[in-house]
């Protein structure tokens, strides 16, 4: 389903406008400061789309869309009030774990699929820890600093969480902007064996044809296992430009090989 072109809640997605990172942050600084309200409204309706693309990995599961949407719009209004401008973070990437953590609650609390009541309890509370810390720190914690804070294993935590979540595609979008989709297989590093991917691709001769920024990346995430945000920031781009980058580099290789 393309939400892009369809009402949502009485939305027509089609019309949503899609504020840039510095007009968020002075609207952002206008509501925390003199309380705006129309600045805040204007931050919710300029970051709907973001909310409709993290609620796309539940579609189809028999969640009702309008009801998943409403939800994420309680997540991005949460990180609206809590987000702190003194951090040096981009505002969707505080916003999108503030979003699917609403969505995690909701589902865990009146999803189809049922778990034991312990837990779900433990869940909760690893998610109310995460968005504690989110708050705090302005960035997502791992998984050991959520068991800390909660007194628990880190590996009944991962179990607890695990208990709820619903299982997604691999190439399921994660965020769109400007036109470069994230999906999930992107923010995932890569650590089996590569000499056999490249032999099997016959790349090693096409590699040498890239330049060398795309040879960097490709080095970095097969290679050395990295992740496209871990090389974004060694490298110094955004990891749509990453994304991009890399796609780019490997259809070339393919047509090349």
């Amino acid at each position: 389903m393309a939400y892009n072109k369809v009402v949502i809640s009485g939305i027509n997605t089609s019309t949503l406008e899609v504020l840039k990172e510095e007009e968020k942050i002075r609207l952002l600084k206008e509501y925390q400061t003199t309380g705006n309200k129309a600045a805040k409204d204007r931050l919710i309706n300029g970051n709907l789309r973001l909310v409709l693309s993290v609620i796309q990995k539940y579609a189809g599961r028999g969640e009702d869309i309008d009801d998943l949407f409403q939800i994420g719009v309680v997540g991005l209004i949460k990180a609206i009030n809590n987000f702190d401008l003194s951090k040096e973070v981009r505002f969707s990437t505080y916003c999108v774990p503030m979003i699917s953590g609403e969505l995690r609650r909701y589902l865990r609390d009146y999803g189809q699929v049922k778990v034991s009541r312990s837990l779900r309890d433990l869940a909760y509370k690893a998610i109310q820890a995460k968005e504690k810390l989110m708050i705090e720190n302005q960035i997502e914690p791992n998984m050991d600093e959520i068991a800390k804070e909660i007194g628990a294993k880190r590996a009944d935590v991962v179990i607890a969480l695990e208990s709820i979540s619903e299982p997604i595609s691999l190439y399921e979008p994660v965020y769109s902007e400007s036109g470069d989709t994230l999906y999930i297989m992107d923010q995932i590093g890569d650590k089996n064996d590569v000499d056999s991917w490249l032999d099997v691709l016959s790349i090693r001769d096409a590699i040498k044809e890239l330049g060398e920024r795309e040879r960097n990346i490709l080095y970095l995430r097969f290679l050395q296992g990295k992740t496209q945000v871990e090389v974004a920031n060694e490298i110094g781009i955004s990891q749509a430009q990453v994304s991009r980058l890399e796609k780019s580099a490997i259809s070339r290789i393919k047509g090349n090989a």
